[in-house]
């Protein structure tokens, strides 16, 4: 069946210029119009329009990058007007192409879909090192000692804190899931420690050893630079939504840079950002799961859509499950992982999801 809808995405791409026809997909493929439209929804998650939709408008940021005259992009890409583009692009990233084309913001990947990707998952296919020593050469500044870089997670933090890829400055981890379990106002204080601990089925003592004590040099000194390292996938948003919020809710007056990168590969694109509306945002996504008030970068606007459709009882990923259970768990796990990588949710995430789902 994978072949199969592999076949399915290649015609697809081949055509993505081309005004959709279900109708020559299905001639193409031998089979029924509802049955390809069937299968593609079960084997990806979405429908066959939607994947469409979001690799043209995905596709487009290129052009839109490269300073294209946006009717022209609107055409090139099916839209009958530069209106019925620019609405379905503020709808997907949440700023119009002309505010996106100004301002070069960091947006959420949507690659071509690889079901037949392989055992081992993404790989790295660019050295740390070397896009690392990109940054290097456009902002010295940035590899000085009074620089906190916090990176997602411990293992992204061994890596540049033993290697020492940003120079003299400070690393700390960020090892948390914001994107899952039940959260406080008030950032990293008692009650934050309680209630993260509680929904992580963690000891107080645990918590702290894992997630509090390594952001020593964030809750401690005082910098002039920090720089975020944090993923483009929902899970790496929210955690980095989180530290925001608590850059404003400690009043930090110096500067800040997100380094924006997909798992695949390691490109990054660095943003430098004004605090100011995270934690409004923080208290309306994370404590009370609401849509935000306030205008955001692309990617995280991207992640804040998926993070409040992963808080419906019937999300995309239970759908998927739900169609899929006939497959053993780890080959489940592994298309999840396959079809869902903009979620950026780890083993513990789907296992969760598969067990309460599958009964």
């Amino acid at each position: 069946m994978n072949e199969y809808i592999q076949q399915v995405i290649d015609w697809i791409e081949a055509n993505l210029k081309e005004e959709f026809s279900l109708e020559d997909l299905a001639s193409y493929m031998g089979y029924s119009p509802y049955y390809c439209s069937f299968k593609f929804h079960q084997a990806t998650g979405i429908s066959i329009r939607r994947y469409i939709l979001l690799r043209r408008l995905y596709l487009s940021t290129e052009d839109l990058a490269n300073n294209r005259k946006i009717i022209d992009i609107a055409f090139d890409y099916g839209y009958s007007s530069q209106e019925a583009y620019s609405r379905a692009f503020k709808t997907v990233f949440g700023v119009s192409p002309r505010e996106f084309q100004l301002n070069q913001m960091p947006i959420q990947s949507f690659a071509k879909l690889n079901i037949r990707q392989g055992e081992d998952g993404w790989r790295m296919n660019i050295s740390r090192e070397t896009e690392v020593e990109k940054l290097r050469n456009r902002k010295q500044e940035l590899f000085e000692k009074d620089v906190l870089n916090i990176l997602n997670g411990q293992i992204m933090y061994e890596e540049f804190k033993n290697k020492k890829l940003m120079g003299e400055s400070d690393y700390a981890p960020f090892n948390e899931a914001m994107c899952v379990n039940p959260t406080t106002a008030p950032i990293f204080n008692q009650q934050f420690i309680e209630t993260r601990a509680a929904g992580h089925r963690e000891t107080i003592e645990n918590y702290r050893n894992k997630v509090i004590e390594p952001l020593h040099h964030l809750l401690k000194k005082n910098y002039n630079y920090i720089v975020l390292w944090f993923g483009e996938d929902m899970f790496c948003q929210m955690n980095l939504l989180t530290v925001l919020a608590y850059l404003e809710q400690s009043q930090y007056k110096g500067k800040v840079f997100y380094n924006s990168f997909r798992e695949d590969e390691f490109k990054v694109s660095q943003t430098e950002l004004t605090l100011g509306n995270y934690y409004s945002v923080y208290e309306e996504v994370l404590v009370h799961q609401r849509k935000p008030t306030n205008e955001l970068l692309p990617v995280m606007y991207q992640a804040i859509e998926l993070f409040l459709e992963m808080k419906r009882e019937d999300n995309i990923v239970v759908k998927y499950i739900s169609k899929n259970k006939h497959l053993p768990k780890s080959e489940l796990l592994k298309q999840l992982f396959n079809v869902f990588p903009t979620l950026g949710y780890g083993d513990t995430q789907y296992i969760e999801l598969i067990d309460k789902t599958v009964k």
